[in-house]
């Protein structure tokens, strides 16, 4: 049995402790906004906040998250992710949209604790997420439009 605590609710699953994060979020939980990319935490689609801190969730077991507060992008919240979303929005970042949610995740993550980040420091936040479409240019726009209604 492990006990999760996503998106403010703590969950008791009769899972695997070894069973990655992600299975446990989009199998057992249902909760599909974090997306399945390469398997190894290298391309960013699986991110989510364990403790306010952006992880990929694809290689950490769930045994590791317990005791945490896990957050999806189904359960961020509040004035930082607003502001992305709006960004996101308003600029029309996503072109397929799959890598997203990982995108959305690490800037909402960067933006909680540098809310006037330098072009280089969006950058290396960002560096760990790939999208296959290259909307780079949109996404670190989007993340300098989010700062921008931060004040």
């Amino acid at each position: 049995m492990v006990a999760l605590n996503v998106n403010g609710r703590t969950h008791d699953l009769d899972i695997d402790p070894d069973m990655p994060l992600l299975w446990a979020l989009r199998d057992v939980l249902g909760l599909t906004g974090s997306k399945y990319g390469c398997g190894i935490a290298q391309c960013g689609a699986c991110v989510v906040h364990l403790d306010g801190l952006p992880v990929p969730s694809c290689q950490m077991p769930v045994a590791a998250a317990e005791g945490s507060a896990v957050v999806t992008i189904e359960g961020l919240s509040g004035p930082v992710a607003d502001a992305v979303r709006a960004a996101w929005v308003r600029l029309d970042v996503p072109q397929c949209g799959y890598c997203q949610s990982g995108q959305v995740m690490a800037a909402a993550a960067l933006l909680a604790r540098q809310p006037k980040p330098a072009p280089g420091e969006i950058d290396a936040a960002l560096a760990n997420h790939l999208c296959r479409c290259a909307t780079y240019q949109r996404i670190r726009a989007g993340v300098q439009a989010a700062s921008a209604m931060l004040g």
